[in-house]
């Protein structure tokens, strides 16, 4: 396990009102993840994710796909310094 890593996703599609936010961030704490999830106004949904490099590869590569009634049609990914965090929430 190495060093935290972190970063800021955002994900364009039909990601509000199919739960997008609770699956991620439940995706997030069962990988050991801290940081938070939260919806845009321009109905995107944006995640900063931070925790173990393997980890959070698979998060991102989960939250290219979404939650089963959800529609990903587009995923921007940026480094972050990780930070300080406690847990994993979902904003509004």
């Amino acid at each position: 396990m190495g060093e935290p890593v972190a970063e800021r996703a955002r994900v364009r599609g039909r990601v509000q009102g199919v739960g997008f936010r609770w699956h991620a961030a439940e995706r997030a704490r069962a990988l050991g993840l801290v940081g938070w999830v939260r919806n845009l106004p321009d109905g995107s949904v944006e995640a900063l994710a931070q925790g173990a490099p393997e980890a959070l590869a698979a998060f991102l590569e989960w939250l290219g796909r979404g939650p089963p009634h959800a529609r990903v049609d587009g995923l921007e990914r940026n480094p972050e310094v990780p930070g300080e965090h406690a847990g994993f929430e979902v904003r509004r």
